[in-house]
Parts: structure tokens; sequence; C-alpha cells
């Protein structure tokens, strides 16, 4: 039982790490648009 508690605790980490890097993502994009705008 225990484990499946661990197993719903690492999946909500790596969903939780999946929205950062999706942010970051983001931002790169904002970032390139930017620079292709000023050019």
């Amino acid at each position: 039982m225990s484990s499946v508690f661990v197993i719903l605790a690492g999946c909500n980490t790596v969903a939780g790490a999946g929205k950062d890097m999706e942010r970051g993502g983001e931002k790169v994009q904002d970032t390139a648009k930017d620079v292709q705008n000023k050019m």
C-alpha cells in the first residue's frame, strides 16, 4: 500500500518538473521571437 503512495508522489514530482520545463521552453521561445522581431 505504501508503495502506491510513493509511485503517486513520484508521478506528481515528474509532472511538476515537466511543467517547469515547459515554462522554461516558453521563455526561450518568447526571447527568440523578441530577437527576431528586432532584426
